[in-house]
This record gives structure tokens, C-alpha cells and sequence, in this order.
């Protein structure tokens, strides 16, 4: 018999909570079967070669966007070591467009390794699955439970919103407090019997019901034990802490073309678009005319001092996730052949098989 009053409210509150978790579980299978229609190639996949590179390509990605990129590159390596024996520009020309470079060059080089040093198996343990560049906790967890059936929690912003919501959890989900709890929670709740079954429906979920905006509250079977729909937080949840402060950057790029070919070269450096090409390029913090710009380059690069002016369009513009790129183009007609340390001279039959930022395919795709 319980006779102290702490204990007594302290066990009540465990058994409700306890009632609460059984409800979303029961309750979020329950409408994966009967309601959830949401379609992916990549739902009910085994092979975790596919699911892995679906989830890199999701990374930071729209499903709409990502479903496209996901069929290209199954239909060119259907198989891991197919990709690992891919050259380079091969590889980053199918990723065009799909930004977040980095993450193509880590699926290179993880396949390779795997090709390589594990004889082209996937690895089968989750610490295993983490020691591969780009794969984190999430990416891990998601391979894990779909190809394996290990029980590993998915805690992606999906995932968060949902459980945010119904349990009315207003600490910021990208704190260190908030990821430790929101990853607890989640392990808490998983069905340990079919994992991935439940990955995929909470996911499912989050994107098709609890969406960001305008989720479905009314048609939600979560709806008579959610929290934020109790309370009028549904929009005010999840919580976010940080705020990115976005830099804005000038690219000034100088189309330099002799006889039909133009200087190009490959981005190497720790910055954005690394591994893509680009035109001669000139950076300013500040926006700056293009005849100033002009007259500097002639100064850095005095080879190009005899041309014929062509047209400056731009500016054009691209959002990143921390910084908003703005580029002009100034098309010069060289005169004289020249050499410019750094850029290589291309025609256009090989440029066409290089990859390029999304900015200077949209310049490309208006001249």
C-alpha cells in the first residue's frame, strides 16, 4: 500500500506518462497502416547502399528535389562499388544542383573505403556505420533500423516537430538540453519489434499531418492527447534557440574566352562549392561596379589586357544556408592568346562534362 503522498503523485505521474507514450505509439502504427500513402523508392528498401544514399541526398534536401537525384544515381550505380570506381567529375556533375557539395565528396569517399577495406560489404554495426565520413547519428540510426531492424531511434526535424508538439516540449530542439532529451524520448517510444517500421511512420508522419505549417490537426489521430493543440502552442513549437546570421558575398566572375574556349578552374579550398568550376574570379564584400572590378583584374591577370568588351549581366542571386551569394558576369573576348595562373583554357564539349554551382548554371542557361 502506497501511504506517502510523493510517492503516491510520483507513481500516478509514471503510469500517465507511461498511458501517454502507449497512446502515440499504438496510435502512429495504427494510422501508418491504414493511412499513410506516402511514396518513396526508398520505403521498405533492404539494401543499405540504397538507404544510405538516399539519406545523404536528403540531407539538407526536399524530398521533391532529392527524389529526382536519388533515381539518377541508382540507375548509374545501382551497385556500391559501381559509385566507389566512379571518377571524380563524373560523380560531382550527376550531384549538380543539389548543393551541399561536401556531402558528395564524404559518399565518395566512404564508398571507396568500403569497396576498398571492407571488400564492398556494408558495414552491419552502428558504430561501424558512424565511422564513415558523413554519416551521423541520425543517418546511422536511419540504416541501422530500415536495412537491419536494429533498434536505433531516427531524431531528425521531422521527428522533433512531432514529438515537440504532442508532448508540449518547448526546450529548443537544437540545444544540448533539448537534443539529449528529444533522442531519449525518441528511443523511448520506439518499437523495438519493427523499428524501421516505425522510423519511417514517425517520419511519414511529421511530413505528411504535423507538418510545419498548416499541419492537419483536425484530420490528426494524435489530436485528443496532443498537448500543443490543448494548449493553442502548435505553431509556437517546435522551439528553435539559434538564429544564423547570414553574410552576403559579391562574386564577380570574368568570362575570359580565346577562340571559343574560356578559363576555367576547379574550387579547392575549405569554402563553399568545393570541387565545382568556375569562371576568373573576383570577390568583394560589398557590391562594386564592374568596371572597378575590371580594372583591378587586368592589374592581377595583365594577360587579359587585350580584348574586346562583351556583355556584364547580373546580378543573380543564390540563398545558402548561412550566406547569400550575388554574382555578375563580365564576358571578355580576348585577342591575344594568354596565360592565367590557376584557370585552365576549356572548350565547350568540356565544360559541359564538369560540374558547376547552380549560380553559374542559371547565368549558362540565359546566353
Amino acid at each position: 500500500m502506497i501511504t506517502n503522498k510523493f510517492t503516491k503523485n510520483y507513481f500516478c505521474a509514471k503510469v500517465n506518462k507511461n498511458d501517454k507514450q502507449l497512446f502515440f505509439r499504438s496510435r502512429l502504427l495504427q494510422w501508418n497502416v491504414m493511412e499513410n500513402n506516402r511514396e518513396m523508392p526508398w520505403k521498405g528498401e533492404k539494401d543499405p547502399y540504397k538507404i544510405w544514399l538516399s539519406e545523404v541526398i536528403l540531407q539538407q534536401t526536399r524530398v521533391e528535389q532529392g527524389l529526382e537525384y536519388y533515381n539518377r544515381f541508382i540507375k548509374k550505380y545501382p551497385r556500391l562499388t559501381q559509385l566507389a570506381a566512379a571518377p571524380d567529375t563524373e560523380v560531382f556533375k550527376l550531384w549538380e544542383g543539389l548543393g551541399y557539395y561536401s556531402r558528395c565528396k564524404n559518399l565518395l569517399s566512404s564508398a571507396r573505403f568500403i569497396a576498398k577495406q571492407l571488400k564492398g560489404k556494408f558495414p552491419h554495426q552502428f558504430e561501424d556505420m558512424l565511422a564513415l565520413k558523413g554519416v551521423g547519428t541520425y543517418t546511422a540510426s536511419a540504416i541501422a533500423s530500415f536495412a537491419f531492424e536494429l533498434p536505433y531511434a531516427v531524431v531528425d526535424g521531422n521527428v522533433s516537430r512531432v514529438l515537440a508538439r504532442f508532448f508540449g516540449i518547448d526546450t529548443a530542439i537544437d540545444s544540448t538540453a533539448g537534443k539529449k532529451l528529444f533522442a531519449e524520448l525518441a528511443r523511448q517510444l520506439l518499437d523495438e519489434k519493427a523499428p524501421g517500421k516505425y522510423n519511417q511512420a514517425i517520419m511519414d508522419f511529421g511530413a505528411t499531418v504535423c507538418k510545419p505549417q498548416l499541419p492537419l490537426c483536425t484530420e490528426c489521430p494524435l489530436q485528443t492527447r496532443c498537448d500543443a493543440l490543448a494548449t493553442g502552442t502548435v505553431n509556437e513549437l517546435p522551439v528553435k534557440e539559434k538564429k544564423l546570421n547570414k553574410k552576403n558575398r559579391w562574386f564577380y566572375y570574368i568570362i575570359a574566352e580565346y577562340e571559343k574556349k574560356i578559363f576555367i578552374r576547379k574550387r579547392v579550398g575549405k569554402d563553399i562549392w568545393q570541387n565545382l568550376h568556375e569562371f576568373i574570379l573576383v570577390e568583394e564584400p560589398h557590391q562594386t561596379r564592374p568596371e572597378k572590378i575590371l580594372e583591378g583584374a587586368l592589374t592581377t591577370f595583365p594577360g587579359l589586357q587585350q580584348f574586346t568588351a562583351g556583355e556584364i549581366a547580373g546580378p543573380f542571386r543564390q540563398q545558402l544556408t548561412h550566406q547569400t551569394i550575388h554574382a555578375v558576369f563580365i564576358h571578355l573576348k580576348l585577342k591575344t592568346a594568354t596565360v592565367v595562373p590557376g584557370y585552365e583554357l576549356m572548350d565547350k564539349k568540356t565544360m559541359a562534362k564538369l560540374a558547376f554551382p547552380r549560380l553559374i548554371n542559371i547565368y549558362l542557361g540565359q546566353v
